[in-house]
């Protein structure tokens, strides 16, 4: 497998801290200057962001990466404040701005992941726990959502095959489940029959186990806001937006293909498979063209969202129009 050697981005080509966030009231509102001088001087891109337009931003907390990993992408990652305030999480609400506007009920601390099924050991980590045991590293992915934006974030995660592997998985793990919380004190969209709620997800075994996939913790430079799936999410860059489950709780292996929520409830639109493929169009809007959140113009969508030679061979031999 062959992976491009990005370009770090030098110093001079990164936005001050205090271009983007009011140093003085975020330091009130939370951490020291030393502890914040330390952690986010060489953190985001994004510019004149508002403390109080970004949702529970001011709550999350610094996470220092071990690593900036090779499997970035050297593109111009997209300003933070369309990353908060544009997304879907429908356990908020269907609008894209939904999640700003109410995330900020769930709590999410303490949290803990059950991992259960096709494992010789089964087990319940917290956010502490994986953090202490698994290397922190940043990646900057290029992703293509459903509707036709894209974006490029960097994220902060760990390798999701790294993960599994602690619990042992056996011969008869060939699936792997996903599943958010399911609390509508908390999510008040579930109080809507929207899916059938738990949200669930799903990917085929060498999907989650190859290199690219990730458990994210956090996006530049700091914890996930609660509308951008705190504490835990899923982050497949060659099926983002249709694999991006947010607020896990349970990580099952199963010998048989899991159903997921979308293909349950519209099944001709949204396959178990999902990766980004110009030549296999939504029922509803084409895959072949796609628009960078704060561009105009619109681009050429990319084969598996541009990493085709990392996860092409992963379909080999497959009819990628009947396996969508």
């Amino acid at each position: 497998m062959s992976i491009p050697h990005p370009d770090t981005p030098l110093p001079s080509e990164i936005t001050p801290e205090t271009t983007y966030l009011n140093r003085r009231q975020f330091i009130q509102a939370t951490l020291s200057t030393a502890i914040i001088a330390n952690t986010l001087s060489t953190a985001t891109w994004a510019k004149g962001i508002d403390p109080h337009s970004v949702g529970s931003l001011p709550t999350t907390q610094p996470l220092s990466p071990t690593s900036t990993s090779l499997l970035s992408t050297d593109e111009a990652p997209t300003p933070l404040e369309k990353v908060v305030n544009f997304s879907n999480f429908y356990e908020f609400g269907t609008d894209k701005t939904d999640p700003v506007n109410y995330a900020h009920s769930l709590k999410v601390d303490p949290w803990q992941v059950n991992v259960v099924g096709a494992v010789a050991k089964p087990g319940v980590l917290g956010i502490e726990d994986i953090l202490r045991l698994f290397p922190l590293e940043e990646r900057i992915y290029r992703l293509r959502c459903v509707e036709g934006w894209s974006m490029v974030i960097p994220w902060l995660g760990i390798s999701l095959a790294q993960f599994l592997k602690r619990f042992q998985p056996t011969s008869q793990a060939k699936f792997v489940q996903f599943l958010t919380l399911l609390d509508p004190q908390q999510m008040p969209g579930q109080r809507r029959p929207i899916l059938n709620w738990p949200y669930q997800e799903g990917l085929r075994i060498d999907e989650a186990m190859h290199p690219l996939t990730l458990l994210s913790l956090g996006l530049y430079g700091r914890t996930l806001p609660k509308e951008n799936g705190a504490p835990l999410r899923l982050v497949v860059p060659w099926k983002y937006g249709f694999k991006s489950i947010k607020s896990i709780v349970t990580i099952r292996l199963m010998e048989k293909q899991p159903l997921t929520s979308w293909e349950e409830v519209a099944s001709s639109e949204y396959g178990f498979y999902a990766n980004v493929n110009p030549e296999v169009p939504h029922p509803r809007w084409s895959q072949a063209r796609e628009r960078r959140i704060g561009e105009f113009a619109k681009r050429d969508t990319l084969l598996f969202n541009g990493y085709a030679e990392q996860v092409a061979s992963l379909y080999h031999g497959m009819d990628l129009r009947k396996y969508y």
